[in-house]
């Protein structure tokens, strides 16, 4: 894994990231936003492994890009209250 950078909600993504993950980025926000959701200290995290970016929120949604499509995806953090596992 190698580290990469942090950046607020809101701010400029690194340069380097695909069109995709970008858009991902971009939805995100927005959805928040659409949510009233008070994101303005919140930042992402950007590390790559395997040689393709895994951006982190800081309310734990991850964006991964497939190995095969190149798409990105978005993986909502999931709600651990009310289950009894």
């Amino acid at each position: 894994m190698q580290l990469g950078t942090r950046w607020n909600v809101g701010g400029t993504a690194p340069a380097d990231l695909t069109p995709p993950v970008l858009g991902a980025i971009a939805s995100v926000e927005r959805e928040l936003a659409d949510q009233g959701v008070d994101a303005s200290t919140w930042r992402w995290t950007l590390t790559w492994l395997e040689r393709r970016p895994v951006v982190e929120l800081d309310d734990g949604t991850v964006i991964k890009v497939d190995a095969v499509t190149g798409e990105a995806h978005v993986h909502e953090p999931v709600d651990a209250e009310g289950d009894d596992d």
